[in-house]
């Protein structure tokens, strides 16, 4: 039989940290009365519990209040739940075993992190490091405005530019003759920098001037292209400010990724073949405990 987990309204780590306990054979810390919410079949659940499951749905439930009542209910089904399966001695299952061995090296690898955080916090340095990383690879200088027309091949390419010579209009030739997704915009790619478009692209649009379009029909990986740069200006990077807050988790990552790999490097590993098993849930894997993690 394949154990499954039972989702009650709001299954999380309060539960697992109750399994937890057991896996381990550790006793559950004595609740005095006074530190609890409820009390089930004498077994006092504590306000610990309550601001745990509390903190955990407002994070799933992104701001939105649940009733403390509900809460409650809550964490008497579960303890419910618990006795349950302890009268029917269910924790000596070896299914039930193993899951909470998995559960512990989850909790354990994501207390991990969170130490790691704590101790490596991202500072100032490195976020304006990560910045100017940032601004270095998006080409920096100039962007352009442009139009092209996508075409299957050279000669359909040619066609179009001969059209254009004789004075067609690019945007309308654009609407009936391209097979790219911008067509109904007259082939509009709006600004972008040299460095977001393949490179035979950005060469030949880099290599116009302002009014201008391609004599030649220009080959990637997605067909032939006639373009023409409408306009060109200086990139105006956007201040620090306005980005530190994407820049600070993408930092963050860096530096776990970075220690993850330090731990491996210094470590003995043997892989060895195994068959193809089920790919395990999102919050029981390592990148699920370092997103759990950094959420901390």
């Amino acid at each position: 039989m394949k154990l499954k987990v039972i989702p009650l309204l709001l299954a999380g780590t309060a539960f697992l940290a109750g399994c937890q306990q057991n896996a381990n054979t550790i006793s559950a810390p004595n609740i005095l009365k006074e530190d609890a919410v409820a009390s089930v079949n004498g077994q006092f659940i504590s306000k610990k519990a309550l601001e745990e499951l509390n903190r955990e749905v407002s994070a799933r439930a992104r701001g939105q209040k649940i009733p403390q009542d509900k809460l409650i209910d809550e964490l008497i089904k579960r303890e419910l739940l618990v006795q349950e399966a302890k009268a029917k001695h269910l924790e000596q299952s070896p299914e039930v075993i193993e899951r909470m061995r998995m559960m512990r090296n989850t909790l354990l690898s994501q207390a991990a992190v969170q130490d790691y955080i704590k101790a490596n916090p991202v500072t100032e340095a490195d976020i304006q490091a990560e910045y100017d990383k940032q601004i270095k690879n998006s080409g920096g200088g100039i962007e352009f405005k442009a139009r092209h027309i996508l075409v299957k091949t050279e000669e359909e390419a040619k066609a179009i530019i001969a059209e254009l010579d004789k004075g067609a209009d690019f945007a309308e030739l654009a609407k009936t003759k391209s097979t790219g997704p911008s067509k109904t915009q007259g082939g509009d790619l709006g600004w972008f920098g040299p460095k977001q478009m393949v490179a035979p692209f950005s060469e030949a649009v880099a290599s116009l001037e302002d009014g201008k379009y391609t004599k030649t029909p220009v080959k990637t990986q997605f067909g032939w292209h006639v373009i023409i740069r409408e306009e060109s200006r200086e990139q105006t990077p956007p201040p620090l400010a306005a980005v530190k807050s994407q820049l600070e988790p993408m930092v963050q990552r860096q530096k776990i990724t970075e220690y993850l790999e330090a731990l491996r490097n210094g470590a003995q590993v043997e892989v060895f073949a195994t068959k193809e098993t089920e790919t395990p849930a999102a919050s029981a894997t390592l990148e699920g405990a370092i997103k759990d993690a950094i959420k901390k």
